[in-house]
């Protein structure tokens, strides 16, 4: 171990962020801050070694053990899945048929957002891809009949972020590779704080459109029970798939890298029955995912040298002793943890904050008695905060090129939805059984 880990420390983490304000690839920017950690450490090798050997072998031993891994198999599946459902009209049919449902609910059409998303949410496991899809669809259908513009888009921001959260999610995919924490178990750990963000979102547009009459506009049409009805033939394919990707998983038939297989076959059989389906939109699906795929496993690749090198400098032992002597109670620890994560999200993606920062955190939080599996669910929050907080609030630039308003305005919309996603993490980190309910009797 170095003299001073606390201060090196320090050092990689201005160096790794000076390499990504200069734009340098975030996989690339990960790779050179563990060869500078390691150049630094040159000095206490032995002259019989040579720094740039011990570099190329950690490098290549982390590339290959980062990399190979069944579990990661899942993540181009499930890229795929989404991309193929994004270029169908599953958004066009959720909005028809989830119309007649919410009739009589105090908000009506302005929890299609909250209801779409969840249901998007449960087959795509993209954030990104859950609220171009749902927006594209929502936010013209709600301007023309009169809905609040205001709710639409804040509505739209905060669901849009359950692509991480109700399974499947990329997040938790990457997470259970990086931790070694089952990904079944995240996924099923994700359903009730899942649940639990979207109802919070319901009630708050329940109790806004109560007290703004002006949300929603003067009902002209009345919905039949036939009108119930006939709608569940655009659910029902929908609801179908949901249940063939997680009740294969939550049964013990499939492996979620299965499911994510049985999915992509779910998604291609309803772009057919939704005769929206051929070659160009498979090619297309096909390339996006390639693309999206290799980014993720890059970035994957340049955080696994990274933790290698952490570890090898003796930096997350360090930083654990150090948290450790400052007496924090857990809470408190986890109240710091978050506060960084909310700072982190409003300069990184979601992705590249949980591989950048894992290697270090997990370790202290592991120490202060926290489960790895409840850290998930823990994470997979402040990702979706850092969908939605500025600058590089992906969510947010997303939602500006679908309504054309501008950004001001979006997060003046998307502000008290940021509150409640704060709200129900304190939630679950108080009673963390909300997420440890379902996987404990799973196990039962």
């Amino acid at each position: 171990m170095i003299a001073d880990p606390l201060v090196l420390t320090v050092v990689l983490l201005f160096v790794m962020f000076a390499l990504l304000l200069s734009s340098i690839w975030i996989g690339v920017s990960l790779m050179l801050t563990g060869i500078f950690g390691m150049l630094i450490f040159q000095n206490h090798l032995p002259p019989s070694i040579s720094i740039f050997d011990k570099i190329g072998d950690l490098l290549s031993s982390s590339l290959y053990d980062s990399l190979n891994s069944w579990s990661l198999a899942a993540l181009p599946m499930f890229i795929l899945m989404g991309e193929l459902l994004y270029k169908s009209s599953i958004s066009s049919k959720l909005f028809n048929g989830l119309i007649p449902w919410l009739d009589k609910v105090p908000g009506r059409l302005l929890h299609i957002n909250v209801a779409a998303c969840s249901l998007f949410a449960a087959v795509s496991g993209s954030s990104a891809a859950t609220t171009a899809t749902v927006g594209k669809i929502t936010l013209g259908e709600l301007k023309k009949r009169g809905y609040s513009k205001m709710l639409a888009i804040g509505s739209l921001a905060g669901s849009g972020t359950l692509g991480f959260l109700i399974p499947p999610s990329l997040i938790m995919i990457i997470y259970g590779v990086l931790s070694n924490v089952s990904i079944g178990q995240l996924f099923i750990a994700g359903i009730f704080p899942g649940l639990l963000l979207a109802s919070a979102y319901a009630l708050y547009i329940m109790i806004a459109a109560s007290f703004d009459k002006k949300a929603i506009p003067l009902q002209t049409e009345k919905v039949t029970w036939q009108d119930k009805m006939n709608s569940i033939k655009d659910l029902l394919p929908i609801m179908l798939l949901i249940t063939l990707v997680l009740g294969s998983i939550y049964a013990g038939f499939a492996t979620p890298t299965e499911a994510a297989a049985l999915g992509v076959l779910g998604s291609l059989l309803l772009g057919l029955y939704f005769k929206s389906l051929d070659f160009e939109v498979i090619k297309i699906a096909l390339l996006n995912s390639i693309k999206t795929t290799v980014m993720i496993s890059f970035i994957i690749a340049g955080a696994g040298f990274l933790s290698q090198v952490v570890g090898f400098l003796g930096i997350a032992t360090a930083l654990s002793e150090y948290i450790a002597s400052l007496h924090l109670s857990p809470y408190m620890l986890i109240f710091v943890v978050g506060i960084m994560y909310v700072i982190l999200g409003m300069m990184l993606d979601g992705i590249s904050m949980v591989v950048m920062t894992l290697p270090i955190v997990l370790p202290i939080v592991k120490m202060a008695g926290f489960d790895p599996l409840w850290f998930g669910i823990f994470l997979v929050f402040m990702v979706e905060l850092s969908q939605i907080t500025p600058p590089v609030g992906f969510s947010l630039f997303v939602i500006q090129s679908i309504s054309g308003e501008k950004i001001g305005y979006i997060l003046k919309a998307t502000f008290p939805f940021f509150v409640i996603m704060i709200l129900v993490v304190v939630l679950v980190t108080a009673f963390p059984e909300i997420a440890f309910y379902l996987p404990r009797r799973m196990i039962q």
